[in-house]
């Protein structure tokens, strides 16, 4: 027997009732490896959500490749997941680090009156509202998964129905200087 086949019996039966399409194989992934990929999110910088979502994605990538007969088992499953949940959390940590923590409002935010006090960002708060609301959809909606929901470009792309990623970034970068020009008008007003 290869040496890539030799699984504990708990492996053995995880890739089994995936193969067969069986629920209970997707419970087993997430249950083993949940321990795991929280520890290594939550202790890289990332929340307990950050942890979910990774350990989420990494469990459904680990089933849809063995249902598509692709994953080759070369190691534990634990381990294989262990390393997609890696791998995805340090995509997501270099895409934040690229990005500015929540650039969006600090983007739209006018830099005159800047540290004016309470009023003033309270002024600020509400322009921000205001333009957001004068946007039509599918901004809103995009503008929300990308700075609030931290969805990536490809999510996004399909949850709004758009052909790719980079459709999804060229219309981001439309509905934020949409955004930026209501800022404008309502400054101005």
């Amino acid at each position: 027997m290869s040496r890539g086949f030799l699984f504990f019996d708990q492996d053995s039966r995880t890739l089994s009732q995936i193969r067969d399409g069986d629920r209970a194989g997707l419970l087993s992934l997430y249950q083993q490896n949940r321990r795991p990929v929280v520890s290594l999110v939550t202790r890289n910088g990332g929340s307990a959500d950050d942890a979910e979502d990774i350990l989420q994605e990494s469990v459904v990538i680990v089933w849809e490749r063995v249902r598509a007969g692709t994953f080759e088992p070369h190691a534990r499953v634990s381990t294989f997941l262990f390393g997609v949940a890696r791998n995805l959390w340090l995509r997501r940590l270099a895409r934040r680090r690229r990005e500015g923590p929540m650039d969006f409002d600090l983007d739209l935010l006018p830099a005159d009156g800047a540290g004016a006090g309470d009023e003033a960002e309270e002024e600020r708060s509400e322009a921000v509202r205001l333009a957001f609301k004068r946007l039509g959809e599918p901004c809103r909606t995009l503008l929300l998964l990308y700075y609030w929901e931290r969805l990536t470009m490809s999510e996004i792309s399909g949850q709004l129905g758009f052909a790719n990623a980079n459709v999804a970034k060229a219309k981001k970068y439309q509905c934020k200087e949409q955004l930026r020009q209501f800022m404008t008008e309502i400054n101005h007003d």
